[in-house]
């Protein structure tokens, strides 16, 4: 069972759901240290990223993104403030997907 578990869902259609999926992994990989892997298939894509402490997984598709993410024991300390801090960042690029 995760520790965090995250969906939303959006319009946006699997190409530009892509676009996003990929910004976000070059967010996670620059700021936040995490080795991402990125997967596509034909109506699924995921993210499969790790770090000392975490690990766990996105799943891409036309009309959400999922977030599953398992923390270690120090970071389950800081599981409300790590869950309301990915929940800003993956509304907020929502947010400026829908805009754009």
């Amino acid at each position: 069972m995760s520790d965090i578990h995250m969906q939303r869902e959006h319009t946006l259609g699997l190409p530009a759901a892509r676009k996003l999926a990929n910004e976000w992994l070059e967010q996670a990989e620059s700021r936040l240290g995490l080795s991402c892997t990125y997967v596509e298939g034909a109506s699924c894509d995921e993210i499969s990223f790790a770090r000392a402490g975490v690990s766990g997984t996105v799943q891409v598709t036309e009309d959400r993104f999922v977030l599953d993410a398992e923390l270690g024991f120090l970071f389950s300390a800081f599981q409300d403030k790590i869950e309301t801090e990915v929940a800003r960042r993956m509304d907020k690029l929502l947010a400026q997907a829908a805009q754009a």
